[in-house]
């Protein structure tokens, strides 16, 4: 039996329609838009009208007294010119919630041709602290990852570092006023280096900040930074050192902030790895013909028959490969070495006519026949002032910071370790809350963020988004712990999860809403929208408080209504924590609260 309940509905719409010599390619329903007169509706009738020559409400019509012979629906009628409503029975709406409770994936199908997917996500800079800027693309990309994995995708993400620009050499060269004594510099020396580096990557960031005001005031400093990049990238060994140095640094910065918010790479390149391959799309340019030379510089012209659109530089006129660059041999080496199918980038989307530039270029090229790329763009994080995040004092906020402010809000809702209940010592609660606390923050950043949609900006309101009622992560997290709680209460009282019986108005509106699950999976990975998963979380977790208000499994009025209602809430709790998983978010057993 299909698990998926449109999918049955679909089938047996579909039989109808072919019996009838209907053109099943219409024989689709959805959730109805009027929950008060049906479950499902069918719009097919009105698309058939103009091929069938007759007006749709016969047509629907026709098609409704053929479905009522049909044991599986308990009502069928017509609405408006040809709006075809659906009931289920509700024996059939128990079997599915029965088949759906004794499968692994809960009836969610995967993919029928499985792709591998490279995601791009992430992209932190070498020698600069991770900022709020940093936090969308992180829990975003994290979270589709793991959807396009869930629907049977072959998944391969890539932080893709930052480590190879003109950034570098001002580093290097601020450096190298600060010490010139540093054996790094000497252009005759090419082994034993230094270690180690005395800096960790918040002095390293305030090095580049210099670096970057010396450039902006004084051209001579530029083009230091520039002869130094070349160097560097040509292989100084000196250069090299330091630089290998630099993204150590950082790169173990970088991973403690995404080990705190729960997000994995499979890869750690970075524009560094892509520098051969330039050279390769260098002379596959030339030999196709797409290429020129303009006041020194390499570059390719792009169709500007629909807008004007900028060239994209291949090589400057000092010899040095831009971003443009790198991300088209990136694209290359992605094709050939990881076979991708399809690549995507998660960015602000303000670099969106970076990746049209791209995207065209691969195109011309041709190194990524049948290849799909997408450039996924969103909006800005912002403060309550509708304007991007910044600190008290002005300045960008450190994710580091945010993440320990998100803990210390959350930290004002839980009790003190002293205070908690049911631990052996305050040692074992202190060790409990502590967990529990970067646990619910963690939750209360990606749902905030989550819950929007992608290219959509959003306010960071830190009074709210802790909080454990409303449209928030610990709202989720507090109702998997809750039905926790009443599974425990219903083993104390010998209650074990048995047949379904759908009783009454809230047991049936749970129901038809765990029902939708498959559906709300597979149009979040076909729009690569997470915020299609988190409005469903909350929705189906306030179905599941109307429900165990109105449906009580403790003081059910027989066994086998405790019995069915006990399952649909192991149901509704197993499925809650395979959302939140999707979401990068952890479901803690028991939640505590002041």
């Amino acid at each position: 039996m299909d698990l998926s309940l449109e999918k049955i509905i679909n089938n047996k719409l579909s039989q109808c329609f072919e019996k009838l010599g209907l053109n099943p390619q219409f024989a689709v329903v959805k959730v109805s838009d009027r929950p008060d007169l049906s479950d499902f509706q069918c719009n097919g009738a009105l698309a058939l009208a103009k091929s069938e020559h007759k007006n749709p409400r016969e047509i629907a019509t026709q098609i409704a007294a053929e479905l009522e012979k049909n044991s599986d629906f308990a009502k069928v009628s017509v609405d408006g010119p040809g709006f075809l409503n659906l009931t289920i029975n509700d024996s059939l709406l128990a079997k599915v919630m029965e088949n759906m409770s004794e499968d692994e994936r809960f009836g969610c199908e995967k993919v029928s041709t499985p792709k591998t997917v490279v995601l791009d996500f992430g992209a932190p800079n070498v020698a600069k602290e991770m900022h709020v800027g940093h936090l969308r693309s992180a829990v975003i990309g994290e979270s589709v990852q793991r959807i396009e994995r869930f629907v049977g995708n072959k998944v391969i993400s890539d932080t893709h570092l930052g480590d190879w620009g003109t950034p570098m050499g001002m580093i290097i060269s601020e450096i190298m006023l600060m010490h010139p004594e540093w054996p790094y510099f000497d252009d005759n020396k090419t082994e034993g280096f230094p270690e180690s580096l005395p800096y960790d990557v918040e002095e390293l960031t305030e090095i580049y900040k210099k670096a970057n005001a010396h450039c902006k005031e004084d051209e001579s400093a530029r083009q230091q930074a520039r002869i130094i990049t070349a160097k560097f990238q040509d292989g100084h060994p000196g250069y090299r050192a330091l630089w290998q140095h630099l993204r150590r640094i950082s790169v173990e910065a970088v991973k403690k902030n995404f080990d705190a918010l729960d997000v994995h790479f499979d890869l750690w390149l970075g524009e560094s790895d892509a520098h051969q391959t330039c050279y390769e799309i260098l002379k596959l340019a030339e030999e196709k013909g797409i290429s020129e030379k303009d006041d020194g510089a390499v570059i390719i012209r792009l169709d500007e028959s629909n807008k004007p659109k900028p060239p994209v530089i291949l090589q400057k006129s000092d010899g040095g490969f831009t971003y443009h660059t790198t991300d088209i041999a990136t694209v290359k080496m992605r094709v050939d070495d990881l076979k991708a199918d399809e690549i995507i980038y998660f960015t602000d989307k303000r670099q969106a006519l970076h990746f049209e530039q791209v995207f065209e270029a691969v195109e011309k090229l041709g190194i990524a026949p049948g290849v799909k790329l997408q450039h996924i763009g969103f909006g800005t994080v912002n403060g309550p002032d509708g304007k991007p995040f910044k600190t008290r004092d002005g300045g960008v906020m450190k994710l580091e910071d945010l993440i320990n402010m998100s803990k210390d809000k959350v930290r004002e809702s839980v009790p003190a370790p002293e205070e908690a209940e049911g631990f052996a010592s305050v040692e074992e609660a202190r060790k409990y809350i502590d967990n529990l606390v970067e646990e619910i923050a963690v939750a209360a950043m990606k749902f905030q963020d989550l819950k929007n949609n992608i290219a959509s900006g959003y306010a960071f309101e830190i009074d709210d988004f802790a909080k454990f009622d409303g449209k928030t992560g610990p709202y989720i997290q507090y109702a998997v712990a809750r039905i926790n709680s009443i599974m425990r209460k219903a083993e104390a009282a010998g209650i074990k999860p048995g047949k379904v019986i759908i009783s009454n108005k809230e047991e049936r509106e749970l129901a038809l809403k765990i029902a939708q699950l498959n559906t709300i999976i597979m149009r979040t990975h076909h729009d690569k929208e997470p915020s299609i998963i988190s409005d469903y979380a909350y929705t189906l977790a306030q179905a599941f408080s109307s429900f165990y208000n109105a449906a009580s499994i403790m003081n059910a009025e027989t066994p086998e209504l405790a019995a069915s209602r006990l399952r649909l809430a192991v149901l509704t709790r197993d499925i809650l924590k395979q959302l939140l998983y999707l979401l990068g978010i952890k479901a803690p057993e028991v939640m505590l609260k002041k």
